[in-house]
């Protein structure tokens, strides 16, 4: 029956802000409701977010509100720290590891790479690769440890 995820919703401060915000990351404006909503797709035709502009943007963090995980190749993710920062991004520090470059999580026979941002208005984002996990590592590192470790 469900097939995948076709829309997520963030709260937004400044809706033109954040639509700019969203197509320099390569989202593409579908449609604007009024001036206080607005529907970006992620990927054409299967899944889009909605931007909803309000002043209860500063909801108080907690990972199962205001975050994204956008998945993205693995040549991507590995660039990614430096695409960031061209587009004047930083990367921030998520479960224990600085933003100096990917990490991985693993679990079982597979694990994810990810890293973790923000965008203007404090909603978390992330940019996530899911991969085997041929070894059974189990302990969390940076990507390119990872990689060491699955030369071998």
């Amino acid at each position: 029956m469900i097939k995948g995820l076709y829309e997520a919703h963030l709260p937004v401060r400044d809706l033109n802000r954040s639509i700019e915000f969203y197509k320099g990351l390569g989202l593409e404006l579908d449609h604007k409701v009024e001036d206080s909503l607005a529907f970006l797709w992620i990927e054409k035709d299967k899944s889009w977010l909605g931007l909803w502009e309000t002043e209860k943007v500063e909801v108080e963090y907690h990972p199962s509100l205001r975050h994204i995980a956008f998945e993205v190749s693995l040549d991507g993710l590995k660039g990614s720290v430096a695409w960031l920062k061209n587009k004047g991004l930083e990367a921030r520090e998520a479960f224990g590891f600085e933003p100096i470059e990917p990490f991985v999580m693993p679990h079982k026979d597979y694990a994810h790479a990810k890293i973790h941002f923000n965008d203007p208005d404090g909603n978390s984002l992330e940019f996530i690769c899911k991969m085997e996990n041929p070894h059974g590592i189990t302990k969390q590192m940076y990507l390119s440890e990872w990689e060491q470790l699955n030369l071998k």
